[in-house]
């Protein structure tokens, strides 16, 4: 990008000393398209000087690049790669003055993938997520959809399975779909719940393999089934996960609860904006999180737009939802209030 000489006069420059040919790769990526989202979020010039990462423009946004540089440089000697995910966060973390904890990230790596790849949290949020899994007997985890929520439960399960720490994986979620009355579907059990159950599956699948996962699953080591069928059990020696339980009544959520035996843990996720309970009934994850808050040895996590992981633009999306959701909200807040300000005139003046 040229700059005419009276704008480089007027700006300021900082050159940064970091010779490492694959740091600058990654940094300006395919079609330089990470170094065009650096340049727009702070609305300076990058360019490439002798070798040399130069930065150009207004002092304070040349500053608060400065240190995403050099926290990106650090990341890509640990080996990261600087995905346009990793890039997003970490700006909005420079914004915060809270870029120093994003080293800490890559150093917590769960389990390996069945392919090999490092699994661990991407964000402060994913983190703190995990760190009350290792802590708690359970964990309620809410959050929108991309956020890991299921997926980095499933890494803390198949990690405590490999650990043996735990002799058994049950994932469940209720088929509210199907309005749990499994019944009229053609097949087996298996065959009637695995369309509600993919999700999960596909985690499986993608930590441990195929092969692996049929042959636990045959073993019973690993047990998939919707929640109506864990209904007077108790899960001993368990590592147990509940997903989309914003769709569980209250009932439904203290029998799951109850179910935890001795040296069990269980992790319980759902995104409260995607409730699909029929009629006026509250979900019981969102009843389960005001009702155990405070309770020892349960821990609560929230996760937001900032941890979503897929594409930049769905936390774009997400952020417009939840905008657009708060005002609806407020208008009909404001509507309840002039009918009873109206109710409340109309009676004096009788």
């Amino acid at each position: 990008m040229q700059l005419t000489k009276e704008e480089n006069c007027l700006l300021e420059q900082k050159k940064l000393e970091l010779h490492d040919e694959a740091f600058q790769r990654e940094l300006f990526g395919n079609f330089d398209k990470n170094i065009k989202m650096i340049e727009e979020q702070f609305g300076i010039h990058v360019v490439l000087r002798d070798g040399n990462v130069v930065l150009i423009g207004d002092k304070t946004q040349v500053e608060n690049a400065e240190r995403l540089m050099h926290d990106l440089f650090k990341l890509v000697q640990k080996g990261e790669k600087l995905s346009p995910q990793t890039i997003y966060y970490s700006m909005d973390l420079v914004s915060t003055k809270s870029e120093e904890k994003l080293s800490d990230l890559s150093d917590d790596v769960i389990v390996l993938s069945a392919k090999g790849n490092p699994i661990k949290p991407k964000t402060l949020g994913q983190k703190e997520y995990i760190s009350n899994i290792r802590n708690n007997d359970i964990t309620v985890c809410i959050g929108p959809a991309g956020t890991g929520k299921t997926y980095l439960a499933v890494a803390m399960a198949v990690m405590a399975f490999k650990r043996e720490e735990i002799s058994r994986i049950i994932l469940t979620r209720p088929a509210v779909e199907a309005g749990e009355s499994l019944g009229f579907l053609p097949g087996d059990l298996k065959d009637k719940v695995d369309p509600y159950l993919r999700p999960l599956y596909d985690a499986l699948f993608d930590i441990m393999g195929a092969d692996k996962f049929a042959k636990y699953m045959e073993r019973g080591m690993i047990e998939v089934a919707p929640l109506a069928y864990m209904r007077g059990r108790t899960l001993d020696n368990s590592f147990i996960i509940l997903d989309e339980a914003q769709n569980t009544t209250q009932e439904q959520m203290k029998m799951f609860l109850t179910r935890l035996g001795f040296g069990s843990k269980a992790v319980v996720t759902g995104d409260v904006t995607q409730i699909d309970l029929p009629g006026v009934k509250k979900s019981g994850l969102i009843h389960a999180t005001e009702v155990l808050k405070d309770v020892k040895g349960i821990g609560i996590s929230a996760l937001n737009e900032k941890d979503v992981v897929r594409h930049e633009l769905v936390q774009r999306i997400i952020k417009a939802y939840e905008k657009y959701e708060k005002k609806v909200a407020f208008k009909e807040q404001e509507k309840q209030a002039n009918k009873s300000n109206a109710f409340k005139n109309k009676r004096g003046g009788q």
